[in-house]
């Protein structure tokens, strides 16, 4: 048998790629501001970012992070096992464990890493992972790598989970979920499924990346939203470079299992360290998250805003009371076409393909930040009905030019407004 060209191989992948119009492109941000982007050239309004609570760009954070590079340098320089473990480091997992409520915190590198870690660290070939159908690919990534016995069961399912662990009665066992799900934007029914790793005695893991900051008291995330604690999910994740406007992760949980993690994960000994200076602007912007409860409060407005006003033109959305709020398209032609006429008016939303999500299932994935204002969602809100009308008249979704200068020219002399306003 001939040996396959990889040539011939990465060809007929694009192929199939460019027919089904699910090629990826990258986009070139030229400059951020607030929630406006320079993006190829275009000024546009991003409602397509994880920055939740407009940390990212704020002065405390920026000031620490330049600040304690000016002192400690730019690079983490070592793994945290060897020398690149740094005493903000420390302080930031700290800070994380109480804000949290755990008795310690682990800091990774992405949160990709963590889940690596912690799915391989704790299971083994003997071992069976069982795992909501929507989960996040780093789960179902850690799951194969581990090479243990994978379960997924129906979304939100808890009946179904304890099915699937049933069916593996031998084993270590580990019950996994993201909390908030990123791309539909619902919860996990967390209470339930606590109830059911008590009773298959399987561990539970919950990956919180778009929940910690966001839900429950303080924006401790869902776990504490739920009111549960690290008797019933001994281990969490919480991401940094979300509602936090970082970088990196850190998994929260009983400590005899972070102190597993620490002396055996391979992503977390085989990896150097965050720079010093990012974990300062971490924890910087982890107290204002703390404590500027408005943050969340104008971001549940400005969600339900969006909500009622998409309802009321007869937008379909999906089940979300979170920032995330996807507006189905069915096929990924239309669900293109949306999204170039939005960025035509002036607003950036990606759109969201299989295997992203499920066949028939595309759709525009708009996200809200504390940044935005309410002029800024009710402009949205009229683009995506006036270009899903035309979609469905057979027309080109893209507006004409004078109907796209009015937009643009209306957002402009908002936002002109506002900076007069802030004067």
């Amino acid at each position: 048998m001939a040996r396959a060209s990889w040539r011939e191989r990465i060809e007929a992948a694009r192929a199939q790629r460019v027919a089904a119009q699910r090629t990826r492109v990258r986009r070139t941000v030229t400059h951020r501001d607030g929630a406006r982007v320079l993006v190829d050239s275009k000024n546009l309004l991003n409602f397509c970012g994880n920055d939740y609570l407009g940390l990212s760009q704020h002065f405390a954070v920026i000031d620490a992070l330049q600040d304690t590079a000016s002192r400690e340098g730019a690079g983490g320089v070592a793994s945290h096992l060897v020398c690149g473990h740094h005493a903000m480091h420390e302080a930031l997992e700290r800070e994380l464990a109480e804000w949290i409520g755990a008795p310690r915190a682990l800091l990774f590198g992405s949160g990709y890493l963590a889940n690596l870690a912690v799915v391989q660290a704790l299971l083994d070939d003997e071992s069976v992972c069982v795992q909501d159908r929507l989960n996040h690919a780093s789960l179902i990534d850690a799951a194969r790598l581990a090479g243990c016995r994978l379960r997924r069961y129906p979304h939100g399912d808890p009946e179904g989970a304890i099915r699937q662990l049933r069916s593996v009665p031998d084993g270590m066992a580990m019950l996994v979920t993201d909390a908030v799900f990123s791309m539909d934007g619902d919860v996990a029914p967390l209470r339930e499924l606590a109830l059911v790793a008590r009773l298959q005695k399987a561990l539970l893991y919950v990956d919180d990346a778009h929940g910690v900051g966001v839900l429950g008291p303080d924006g401790r995330g869902s776990v504490a939203a739920a009111r549960l604690g690290v008797a019933e999910v001994p281990l969490q994740l919480a991401t940094l470079g979300k509602a936090l406007g970082g970088y990196g992760a850190a998994v929260l949980g009983d400590e005899d299992v972070i102190g597993h993690l620490a002396e055996t994960a391979r992503p977390y000994i085989y990896t150097t360290a965050l720079p010093p200076a990012q974990a300062a602007a971490t924890l910087a912007a982890v107290r204002l998250a703390r404590t500027e409860h408005w943050r969340r409060d104008k971001l549940r407005d400005l969600t339900a805003r969006f909500r009622e006003r998409a309802q009321k033109h007869g937008l379909e959305l999906m089940e979300s009371a979170t920032p995330i709020q996807p507006v189905l398209c069915g096929d990924d032609a239309r669900a293109l076409a949306m999204a170039q006429a939005l960025e035509q008016a002036g607003y950036w939303v990606a759109a969201i393909r299989p295997p992203t999500v499920p066949e028939g299932k595309a759709r525009l994935r708009v996200t809200l930040s504390a940044l935005h204002g309410i002029g800024d969602v009710d402009g949205l809100v009229e683009v995506l009905a006036k270009a899903r009308d035309r979609t469905e008249l057979g027309l080109p979704a893209a507006m004409d030019t004078a109907m796209t200068d009015a937009l643009v020219n209306n957002i402009a002399a908002a936002d002109s407004r506002k900076s007069a306003r802030a004067r």
